[in-house]
């Protein structure tokens, strides 16, 4: 499946909600697909977290010709988020006024920072209209403060989050960023390249991976011990494993500003009730909970489905916890396939 992976840098500032600018700030994305005449045949995709714009790869099962979200009739995009390290401006990017990377002097950012940058790609990209958007995690955060700021959305598809970031959420990524702070290396944000806060990551990392996944889970995937002749326990490798293979990829100011953007989510924040806020959508808006989060219980998911005007709940049954987002597809295809089919937009799936 051929795609087409660019950025693009504006000469204006950006001005985040809190006052600060982020000089020149560029944007990564990558599309499969093409734009028809109109410019409205567009399915744009959130990534969470640590994700990336390579949807292909970490939604593989909804993303494809033939699949849910197909490019042989839709222009489908998905934008890298402000903060992230992989190709938008964060962290580890060189601030163009110093010459030198960010680091800890890149400003705090909000969910509704990364949408806003968005919006300036799609208006770059002269997008008329945007058929669907869909995200899990992180990035319904995003999908939902879309419906809200811009008037452009047919319908949209929300997984595993809720009108707000609640205590529970906030105390795991307060937790996780503990972690980072008190590795010797952390340096106040100020690390070397060659000295990054690696064990304090992997630590966040590990964290994490407990929050996604289930008791349940673990008791299936995990023996007690890793090898006969071993005392380390297989959820201790297994973890150590997972926090390593974050270090590889990811900064960890970077970690540092989007668990933070996470935590500011709340889409009633300087605005009005949540009633009044979420009862102004009024496109189809899919809410998708799983049964096993503890993250994000389900109960965030009915409610928010019920403070949307035309929302409806669905229901993904899994053992894997807040990570079956990005493992059932199957179940994924079966609520979502019924839910464009109903929708008044041109998405027809045969």
């Amino acid at each position: 499946m051929m795609s087409n992976k660019n950025t693009i840098t504006f000469e204006e500032p950006f001005i985040t909600e809190n006052g600060a600018s982020i000089p020149q700030p560029t944007i990564a994305y990558r599309s499969w697909g093409d734009l028809n005449e109109a410019r409205d045949n567009v399915v744009v995709v959130c990534h969470a977290l640590t994700g990336n714009a390579d949807a292909d790869e970490w939604f593989n099962g909804l993303l494809g010709p033939g699949k849910t979200l197909d490019p042989t009739n839709q222009f489908i995009i998905c934008p890298n988020v402000l903060g992230s390290c992989y190709g938008t401006t964060g962290p580890t990017s060189i601030n163009p006024e110093t010459g030198t990377p960010y680091r800890a002097n890149f400003p705090k950012i909000t969910i509704r920072d990364m949408v806003r940058l968005q919006q300036q790609l799609v208006d770059a990209l002269e997008i008329t209209g945007i058929e669907l958007l869909i995200g899990g995690s992180m990035g319904g955060m995003q999908v939902l403060e879309w419906t809200i700021m811009d008037d452009r959305p047919q319908a949209a598809v929300l997984i595993g989050m809720g009108k707000a970031h609640r205590p529970w959420a906030i105390g795991i990524s307060h937790t996780q960023r503990q972690a980072i702070y008190n590795d010797p290396n952390w340096n106040k944000g100020y690390y070397s390249e060659e000295h990054p806060p690696k064990k304090g990551l992997a630590l966040a990392r590990m964290i994490a991976m407990i929050s996604y996944r289930s008791d349940t889970d673990y008791e299936h995937k995990f023996a007690r011990l890793q090898e006969a002749d071993s005392d380390e326990f297989q959820v201790e490798s297994y973890l150590d494993y997972q926090g390593q293979k974050l270090v590889e990829r990811f900064d960890a100011v970077s970690y540092v500003r989007l668990t933070q953007a996470m935590d500011s989510h709340d889409v009633a924040r300087n605005r009005s009730s949540y009633v009044e806020v979420l009862g102004d959508i009024d496109i189809p808006v899919l809410v998708i909970g799983i049964n096993s989060d503890l993250l994000y219980p389900v109960r965030e998911q009915h409610e928010l489905a019920q403070l949307l005007p035309k929302g409806r709940y669905r229901r993904i049954r899994s053992t894997h916890g807040h990570d079956a987002f990005l493992i059932e597809f199957d179940q994924l295809n079966k609520i979502i396939k019924p839910f464009l089919i109903e929708t008044p937009t041109r998405i027809v799936h045969y």
